[in-house]
């Protein structure tokens, strides 16, 4: 595990929790307006459909799983790797519940789905600027990288991996799917700049020098 992190952790852990939240609540979003799902989510959808249990709580097992794939690869994870298994599947679940099942017209469906990207997007943004770890999905991603393979290829792979069986399943794929994957890159990359906590501290030197809990940042697309 990566040590705890000490510098400004006030500000950072104010920050990850509710981007997990904001997360959480955008994919519930999502899901109401049956658009389509990010490929992971669809995946998510279809297990749950098929096993019967909640859609989050399938988030949680997955993600579970996803960080025991670390352990071969000798990845480290953070107190925000943790938090986000924790998190984001117990919002989903909540915000499913407290939703309508059906949001009635297309265009409140629509509006459903953009607010649900924006609130993924900005999520992201929050609990990636933080600097406390990376989602489990994309630690396995940069893993395998590590090990030689190119991530654009290993995170096409398993997208388009998970998105097939899901669908099989009967996650719902449709036009939300493709403005999910449209949008989410852009929002990121306007959300995450004006996000990132500064996690270097100032010695007596007046030099700026990075903490040991200092990380690169990745970027996330599902949880």
């Amino acid at each position: 595990m990566l040590p705890l992190p000490t510098y400004r952790f006030t500000r950072r852990i104010s920050q990850l929790l509710p981007g997990l939240v904001l997360f959480g609540f955008g994919i519930g979003l999502m899901v109401r307006a049956d658009l389509g799902l990010s490929p992971w989510q669809v995946f998510h959808q279809g297990v749950a459909e098929r096993a019967g249990v909640a859609m989050g709580t399938v988030t949680i097992i997955t993600g579970i799983v996803v960080l025991l794939g670390w352990i071969p690869l000798r990845e480290r994870f953070g107190l925000g790797t943790i938090l986000n298994v924790a998190l984001i599947g117990n919002v989903l679940n909540f915000t499913l519940l407290a939703l309508p099942e059906e949001l009635g017209s297309l265009p409140v469906r629509w509006m459903a789905m953009a607010g649900g990207i924006s609130l993924i997007g900005l999520g992201s943004g929050l609990y990636i600027g933080a600097g406390m770890g990376p989602g489990p999905r994309d630690g396995l991603m940069t893993g395998l990288a590590r090990r030689g393979l190119n991530i654009g290829v290993v995170r096409t792979g398993l997208e388009i991996s998970v998105l097939l069986v899901g669908w099989l399943l009967g996650g719902t794929v449709g036009a939300g799917t493709l403005a999910f994957a449209l949008s989410i890159g852009p929002l990121i990359a306007i959300f995450l700049p004006r996000l990132t906590v500064d996690i270097t501290s100032t010695g007596s030197s007046g030099r700026s020098q990075p903490t040991a809990s200092r990380q690169p940042l990745k970027s996330h697309r599902s949880p």
